[in-house]
């Protein structure tokens, strides 16, 4: 089972991989033997307040054996997907691994978000996916292996309505990806979905700002009582992205602690 799930010798490109969800998957990639292309936007990281984040990052999975690139790119900019992928396969070779995690929401009502709002959740959260794919996918098919795993979301199914541009996107994300693993699966090629529910990350490190009503938010956001970590993704990518998750393609798989069954 630890040769099923090693990565020894692949190289992976997480884009949004400095902070959260994208950080907890470089570090456990590395940890199994990839090489990291680590995306990351500046500003964004900033913004959080961590200015760092991609260099320290970035040393954990060296510090884990891996060979890592920086790539800074805000995937806003016309063909940013595409200049990542090609960075990347300048740095380290080929991308083997594709993680599509970076993406960017606007929370309001839906008559509040401004033609601007709407252009760069376009841009970086649909645009930009469609960039990276047409570079990674064909290198990956002629070689006869590859990896592919767009990260969704709950709001994909259960939409909030102050997030319904950022919802209808995730869905429109994943109606593209199953779409291609039905292209790609006879090229050794996997494409798969991964949607988490409520996880505790940098975007909504506000909201846990008050610890009594973010208690009442993760009550009530799945079965289980709590919200999720980013470390709770690690299995399910691990499983997506290396030989073990080699018969699965077109899976939509939600790691939300049962909170997008019906009902709840």
């Amino acid at each position: 089972m630890r040769e099923r799930f090693a990565m020894d010798g692949r190289v992976a490109l997480i884009t949004g991989a400095s902070l959260s969800i994208g950080r907890a998957l470089a570090l456990a990639f590395a940890e199994h033997g990839a090489d990291i292309a680590l995306h990351h936007a500046a500003a964004a990281d900033a913004a959080y307040g961590w200015p760092e984040a991609a260099a320290e990052t970035a040393q954990e999975c060296s510090g884990r054996g891996a060979r890592v690139t920086i790539l800074e790119r805000d995937l806003a900019e016309p063909g940013a997907g595409r200049a990542v992928v090609e960075g990347a396969i300048a740095a380290l070779g080929r991308v083997d691994i594709l993680v599509i995690g970076a993406s960017i929401q606007y929370r309001g009502a839906f008559a509040t978000i401004t033609p601007a709002q709407v252009a760069r959740q376009v841009a970086i959260n649909f645009q930009a996916t469609i960039d990276l794919l047409q570079a990674a996918l064909p290198p990956m098919a002629s070689r006869g292996w590859g990896r592919v795993v767009t990260i969704g979301s709950i709001n994909q199914m259960r939409p909030e309505p102050e997030l319904a541009v950022y919802a209808a996107l995730k869905d429109a994300q994943k109606n593209l990806c199953l779409n291609l693993a039905r292209s790609y699966a006879a090229q050794g090629v996997t494409l798969n979905n991964l949607a988490p529910g409520l996880i505790a990350t940098e975007r909504n490190r506000w909201r846990r700002a008050d610890a009594e009503a973010w208690t009442r938010i993760a009550a009530k956001a799945s079965p289980t009582g709590r919200a999720g970590t980013p470390e709770d993704l690690v299995g399910a990518a691990l499983l997506l992205c290396s030989e073990a998750g080699a018969y699965i393609a077109g899976a939509d798989l939600m790691v939300t602690g049962a909170g997008h069954l019906p009902g709840w």
